[in-house]
């Protein structure tokens, strides 16, 4: 198995790669659709966990919208045992670009069945609530999932775009295996970092290099050895389309001082 890529760190019960991947860009533009090019998605997937021992694969049910559940069953299927595949569910996409989130229990029920259908899985060892819908009572959206998790379609529960406030709201009731938000060099601050890190939470940071802008103006490494070195409970999941810049994030995180 090749050496893990800045080292490892516990989610949903598993010890993953710290660095995970981010599967948004494998869409068509908008996040709508297919890639351009189907065969190069499936080669950078593959390339992600069998070349650069990346074994944290974040995706959701709304990029494409399913059409990154579908990439990824039929490039890493049968799954290594070691890999962790996450996915999301509770948002609809009306158009390209577009994104509401919707979670009314039946259609969370509905979407994480599909996720399972899609993936090839009998449980999706870790699904987020992709965002709390303002016009469901939250606790509601949770207890499907939970629901769901004491059927044994879902192994472990995480929340994405939250405060803190929703981390201790939903802790009373359910553990949270991953807190999903957006953090990097151009967006600094989010309090919901500290509260995980007090109450040993895993923080996965999406948009870790500001889709592409910052590895364009600095490179990779600056800003991922910045999420790196902000706290251990931090995990970054950056995502690319092109193999090579793949490789180039790999790289920069290998040679990262953190």
């Amino acid at each position: 198995m090749t050496t893990p890529p800045a080292g490892t760190i516990t989610i949903a019960g598993k010890t993953v790669s710290r660095l995970g991947f981010g599967t948004m860009r494998l869409t068509g533009p908008g996040t709508w659709g297919d890639p351009d090019d189907r065969d190069t998605a499936l080669t950078v997937l593959r390339q992600a966990v069998h070349t650069h021992g990346i074994s944290h694969i974040d995706t959701a049910d709304a990029y494409g919208p399913h059409t990154v559940e579908h990439l990824i069953r039929d490039a890493l299927y049968p799954y290594p045992e070691h890999v962790l595949i996450a996915t999301k569910v509770g948002m609809v996409r009306p158009a390209p670009g577009q994104w509401r989130p919707l979670g009314n229990p039946f259609f969370l029920r509905a979407t994480v069945e599909a996720s399972l259908r899609r993936l090839n899985v009998e449980r999706l060892e870790l699904c987020y609530l992709h965002r709390i819908d303002p016009e469901v009572a939250l606790d509601d959206q949770i207890a499907v999932l939970q629901a769901m998790q004491k059927e044994g379609k879902i192994g472990h529960i995480g929340l994405s775009k939250v405060m803190p406030e929703d981390i201790r709201r939903v802790l009373k009731d359910q553990p949270i295996a991953a807190v999903q938000n957006v953090l990097n060099t151009s967006d600094r601050y989010d309090p919901a970092v500290e509260i995980c890190r007090e109450l040993d939470i895993p923080y996965v940071a999406y948009r870790p290099l500001d889709a592409g802008t910052l590895a364009r103006v600095h490179g990779p490494q600056a800003p991922l050895d910045w999420l790196l070195n902000y706290g251990p409970h931090i995990a970054p999941i950056p995502g690319t389309g092109h193999p090579r810049h793949l490789d180039e994030i790999v790289a920069a995180v290998q040679s990262s001082p953190a």
